[in-house]
């Protein structure tokens, strides 16, 4: 799934084809596309005609703010990815939303799996969406440390599963939060309360650093390709991961073996040795 750096991506590669343009058609192809729509013919009534005043971003989310205080927010789920073209250009498969500006640029949402979605919310309706339990964006806003360990007191989950929890902090996924946890030296398996004031200024000290690292590669793209830049290249952070995707790989700082667990149900690498 794409994650904080590879939204941040999407987001700053879509900017200059949206900002202060007018919206003058959106086609919503795949109805599970709209699913979080109460009504999907809202959306294209909310959005044509008007133009966009900002294209922001809270964690995964992109955020994009539309005259007459409307809100377009868009998941990319689990394969979906952005890009921009003319209209008129031949178009990927999977195309599952077509966003057309009045300068016949067009943004859309290519998504195999459609987990992705839209949905264009007034200030009630975004209020008292999932979007307003979003916790502190990982990048943007990130707690001090003070605050991050009274947030993480008593709680008995594994340190990894709670920085995956969007309403602890918003933005992580699965990837940055291997590399977090190894750059910190914290095991991924220990319970969140029983880190000491050391430990939790050390995994906040590398989250700047790790998804900054993220956004200067373009993201990360697997294996599998589900995510690429708005302009079809890869993200090139895979080569420089330390510990996630690498199972029986040595460590690039003490040359252990790189192991593979299951934690949380998802699939998480750590190194024995620095990680104890």
């Amino acid at each position: 799934m794409p994650e904080l750096p590879e939204v941040e991506t999407t987001r700053r590669g879509i900017e200059p084809a949206l900002l202060g343009a007018r919206i003058m058609d959106v086609s919503v192809r795949r109805a599970r596309m709209s699913r979080r729509q109460p009504n999907p013919a809202d959306i294209p009534g909310r959005l044509i005609g008007r133009k966009v005043r900002e294209v922001g971003r809270v964690g995964k989310f992109l955020i994009v703010d539309i005259e007459d205080d409307f809100s377009l927010v868009m998941h990319l789920g689990m394969s979906g990815r952005l890009c921009v073209a003319d209209r008129g250009d031949p178009e990927d498969a999977h195309t599952n939303i077509v966003i057309t500006t009045e300068t016949s640029r067009e943004i859309r949402m290519v998504d195999p799996r459609t987990f992705g979605f839209i949905v264009v919310f007034t200030p009630e309706e975004l209020a008292g969406s999932s979007i307003a339990t979003l916790g502190p964006d990982a990048l943007d806003a990130l707690p001090r440390s003070p605050r991050f360990m009274r947030r993480m007191a008593g709680r008995s989950v594994a340190i990894k599963t709670l920085l995956l929890d969007q309403r602890f902090l918003a933005g992580l996924g699965n990837i940055y939060a291997d590399e977090v946890l190894h750059r910190a030296r914290v095991d991924p398996l220990r319970q969140a309360g029983s880190l000491v004031a050391q430990e939790v200024s050390a995994i906040r000290k590398h989250i700047r650093p790790v998804l900054a690292d993220g956004l200067a590669y373009g993201g990360t793209s697997l294996g599998d390709l589900a995510y690429l830049l708005p302009d079809g290249r890869a993200g090139e952070y895979f080569v420089r991961l330390r510990v996630y995707g690498r199972e029986g790989e040595s460590c690039r700082r003490c040359r252990s073996t790189i192991i593979k667990r299951v934690v949380g149900g998802r699939s998480t690498f750590s190194c024995p040795s620095c990680q104890r």
